[in-house]
């Protein structure tokens, strides 16, 4: 593994037990750990990281190697070389890289609805032209959302997004406000910026573009645990197209994780009773899940 680490913002939640690390997904930060990690404190020890150029880590050049470096670091300042990856969307991708680079001292991973777009062929029931088509618009839509200046009523919209979608999934606000307020800073202009910004945030998604998650998969010998989530996120006027696509893909992943852990005795995959959304929707899943696959 080669990359120049950055020092990354450390929530440290406490606990004496096998250590665990917590990873957050893009544009997300260590706040949507905040009523997780509370339920898994009473086994173990429990640390929660900003990966770079996010909430409140400095930012960097945004690939791999420099995250999983970055990731090193911090096990090796708080003395928790062997703590277990546990990541939620890019943060889970990022665990089980961690855990292939680190086979000696990494007891395995997590990897909680962390599946990029997957390819074509996962999409079931639509024509490989549509699923392009489909996933060409969704990339649009994600550049267009991420490492971004906002208009000055910018934070006050999303805020008010953000109070939709706590009434929709049933997620206290505080944790929503919470998130997004780490999240966002000022910028150069005064204005606020989402992180992680401009280049940095498109690196992000190329880097994941890059990514073959199920030969990831299989390369581990290690335990990893693959969640996955039950419910898609709830619909949006003018976004049918997406929610088909979603539901296809939905089909698909469900079945090739079946199909991987019926092939790996390693693997183990459990289904989540809410939406990619779940660390702040259903924490107590979430944390039974890990604490079962832990024990």
């Amino acid at each position: 593994m080669t990359g120049e680490s950055l020092p990354l913002a450390v929530h440290d939640h406490g606990g004496d037990g096998p250590p665990l690390l917590l990873l957050h997904g893009a544009g997300r930060t260590l706040a949507d750990w905040a009523a997780v990690a509370p339920l898994l404190v009473p086994r173990h020890r429990v640390l929660a990281v900003d990966l770079r150029g996010h909430g409140l880590s400095p930012s960097g050049a945004w690939t791999f190697p420099g995250v999983l470096a970055d990731i090193e670091a911090v096990m090796e300042e708080y003395g928790i070389p062997a703590a277990l990856p546990v990541g939620h969307s890019l943060g889970g991708m990022i665990a089980v890289q961690y855990a292939l680079a680190h086979p000696d001292v990494t007891p395995g991973a997590v990897d909680l609805d962390g599946y990029g777009w997957g390819h074509p062929g996962q999409y079931v029931g639509l024509e490989r032209a549509e699923v392009e088509e489909g996933l060409g618009r969704v990339r649009e839509l994600a550049a267009a959302m991420t490492g971004r200046s906002l208009p000055a009523c910018g934070l006050q919209e999303m805020l008010a997004r953000e109070r939709e979608t706590s009434r929709a999934l049933g997620i206290p606000y505080e944790l929503l406000e919470t998130g997004l307020l780490r999240a966002v800073h000022e910028g150069p202009d005064g204005r606020p910026e989402l992180r992680p910004m401009g280049a940095h945030a498109r690196d992000v998604l190329d880097a994941v573009d890059s990514l073959d998650l199920f030969a990831l998969f299989r390369r581990m010998n290690r335990p990893l645990l693959l969640g996955r989530a039950l419910r898609a996120v709830p619909s949006r006027p003018g976004m049918e197209w997406f929610d088909e696509l979603m539901t296809a893909y939905a089909k698909g992943l469900a079945r090739d994780l079946a199909e991987l852990a019926a092939e790996r005795a390693q693997v183990t995959v459990v289904e989540i009773d809410g939406t990619h959304a779940m660390l702040l929707e259903n924490p107590r899943a979430v944390a039974d899940a890990i604490l079962s696959f832990t024990s």
